[in-house]
């Protein structure tokens, strides 16, 4: 389905343990909307809803819908931290073109 570098399995985990609310998992979703007519979603969620599916990458649960599953088939999800700034980078072999900002891209 996706992959989690060992980068954004950490970044996730601090993002878990930070949060004030009990947290299950992350779920990564594709909608409609950016740039390039579809966009990255990610938010920490308290569980799973009933049809999704429930991928255990490393020490973090993604919750993924059945919608956005075949849309994130291959992405890699990294964490930068650098000098410009800090954030999730998405990696889609299916884009057939992204943005700049490299949240939003068009299969």
């Amino acid at each position: 389905m996706l992959t989690l570098t060992e980068r954004a399995q950490k970044a996730i985990g601090r993002f878990i343990e930070g949060s004030e609310t009990p947290v299950e998992g992350l779920r990564i979703s594709v909608t409609g909307g950016g740039c390039s007519g579809m966009q990255y979603g990610m938010a920490l969620e308290p569980s799973p809803n009933s049809d999704d599916a429930v991928v255990e990458l490393g020490l973090v649960k993604v919750f993924v819908d059945p919608q956005s599953a075949p849309l994130l088939e291959g992405v890699t999800v990294d964490f930068l931290d650098g000098i410009e700034g800090s954030g999730f980078k998405f990696d889609n072999p299916n884009a057939t073109a992204s943005c700049g900002c490299g949240n939003s891209f068009s299969a």
